[in-house]
């Protein structure tokens, strides 16, 4: 069992603020968009939670190509 320090867990809304993108609904696109975007760690019913480091790894390799974020 892997133990997640419950901060370190992002809604929609904060994985959006994270990437500098002004909705959260960006993210549902950028799911859509991105075949190698972090897959949520936590879905259930509404509720869908990214791993913080996930998201800060993707962004890192997206600006690192140049194709930003």
């Amino acid at each position: 069992m892997v133990l997640v320090d419950p901060q370190d867990l992002l809604n929609a809304r904060e994985a959006a603020e994270l990437l500098g993108l002004a909705h959260r609904e960006a993210i549902a696109t950028y799911r859509r968009r991105y075949d190698d975007f972090p897959d949520p760690i936590m879905s259930k019913g509404t509720c869908v939670l990214w791993h913080r480091a996930d998201l800060v790894r993707w962004r890192s390799r997206h600006q690192a190509r140049g194709a930003g974020t």
